[in-house]
């Protein structure tokens, strides 16, 4: 049964695709959300208490980008275990891939609500079949979810259209905002781009792709999709683009309601 929340960083960034920074992002979120002047209490009324309620477990180290895939897997695995549900900080969105890989020998029946401004479906980028360009196209080849929903998304390429197409991906368009949550029922995966949400809010992304969601418009699908949340990953805050800690203050306090919609599930 999974009955333990925790945080944990994956630091790795290796299969960025424009420029390297994410991998310092878990320890600089960690950092705002436990030194800085957010308070504890979570929006629908839980209150993180890290060391009791809520768990900080060693980041996942990849000291061999040729086996980044089985390290993370691994690791993620053992605690699922473990009885955890996993908050999991990036680092790039190459991770997700072996995360749900991992997911998905507990939960085979998981459905994921995936919020970024790009698709993430091409079959390789770069000729990099790992990139952080490529690992929903992954995921939904290797039949790792029973439905992917995406949101945020405002980059479409032809490429990407057939991808989504092919996989039955549901595709929601910023173009067409605001749009209708899903009612899921199941087991339910969220994993968050920084840069879904639009730079003028989150300058610290890679790729700042204006026309986004509003801080406020995450945090609210944060709150609002049904589903017992089993994981969620944050990733491609970077940094290096930062300006005066805007998103690293931003990621926290995903952090800090994406851990409270956990404590929520197992609480209720």
């Amino acid at each position: 049964m999974q009955n333990k929340v925790a945080l944990i960083g994956i630091p790795y960034d290796e299969n960025s695709s424009f420029c390297k920074g994410p991998a310092k992002a878990p320890n600089i979120i960690k950092q705002t959300l436990l030194t800085g002047s957010l308070n504890k209490g979570c929006e629908n009324g839980q209150l993180i208490d890290v060391g009791k309620n809520v768990e900080l477990l060693p980041d996942i180290t990849v000291a061999n980008p040729n086996f980044f895939f089985e390290t993370i897997e691994q690791q993620v695995c053992q605690y699922l275990e473990q009885g955890y549900r996993l908050v999991t900080l990036g680092g790039d969105h190459s991770i997700s891939y072996p995360i749900i890989n991992a997911y998905n020998k507990f939960y085979p029946d998981l459905t994921i609500i995936h919020i970024d401004a790009h698709s993430d479906l091409y079959h390789e980028f770069k000729g990099n079949l790992y990139s952080n360009a490529s690992p929903f196209a992954r995921i939904m080849e290797n039949k790792l979810a029973t439905g992917l929903h995406q949101f945020g998304i405002r980059t479409l390429t032809e490429h990407q259209r057939k991808q989504a197409n092919k996989f039955n991906v549901h595709v929601n368009e910023m173009k067409d905002w605001p749009n209708k949550l899903p009612n899921l029922d199941g087991p339910l995966y969220i994993s968050i781009d920084i840069d879904a949400i639009d730079p003028a809010f989150a300058p610290g992304v890679s790729h700042r792709e204006p026309g986004g969601l509003s801080s406020r418009e995450l945090i609210n699908i944060i709150h609002q999709v049904s589903g017992i949340v089993v994981g969620i990953d944050i990733v491609e805050f970077n940094p290096d683009k930062d300006i005066d800690n805007l998103t690293a203050n931003l990621a926290a306090k995903l952090v800090k309601e994406t851990l409270g919609k956990l404590l929520a599930h197992i609480n209720s």
